[in-house]
C-alpha cells in the first residue's frame, strides 16, 4: 500500500441537482483529459451513495503535486442554481463523507488531514472551506 496522509475533497462542478455517476466522470477524465482512468478514488452521489473510482493502491490524478500521498474524493455538485460555485453538499453527501473519512482513518490506522482542492489550485472547488466545514473531523 502506498503512503497516504490526506484526503482532498473535490466537486464535479455540475449544476445543482444534476446527477453524475462515476462512469460519466471516468469518460470526462479519460476522453477529455486523456488520463488512464478516473482521477478520483471515490465519488459521492446526490443521495449519499458512494461509488469507487481508482483503487487506493493507485495514485490519483486529482490535485497537481499532491496525488502521491492523498486520496481524491469528489461529491456530485458544486454549482448553485444560478451557476455560481458554492456548497451544494446534501446532508446525505456530508454524512457519507464523514463516514468515509472515519473508515479510511480506521483502515489506515492513522489520522488523515483533510483539504479542499481550492487549497492547492486557483479554483472554487469544492465550493467551501473543507477544514472549516469539517473541523470536527480533524
Amino acid at each position: 500500500m502506498r503512503q497516504i496522509d490526506k484526503i482532498i475533497l473535490h466537486c464535479t462542478a455540475t449544476p445543482w441537482q444534476r446527477e453524475v455517476d462515476i462512469e460519466e466522470v471516468r469518460r470526462w477524465h479519460t476522453q477529455g483529459n486523456n488520463w488512464s482512468d478516473v482521477g478520483y478514488h471515490y465519488l459521492i452521489q446526490l443521495d449519499g451513495s458512494l461509488q469507487a473510482g481508482r483503487s487506493l493502491d493507485v495514485q490519483g490524478a486529482h490535485t497537481r503535486g499532491e496525488n502521491a500521498r492523498s486520496i481524491g474524493v469528489a461529491y456530485v455538485g458544486g454549482l448553485l442554481e444560478d451557476g455560481a460555485a458554492g456548497d451544494t453538499m446534501s446532508p446525505e453527501q456530508e454524512e457519507t463523507f464523514e463516514h468515509l473519512v472515519f473508515s479510511l482513518q480506521m483502515a489506515l490506522c492513522k489520522p488523515l488531514d483533510l483539504a479542499g482542492h481550492n487549497e492547492y489550485a486557483a479554483k472554487a472547488c469544492p465550493g467551501f472551506d473543507v477544514r472549516e466545514k469539517f473541523a470536527h473531523l480533524l
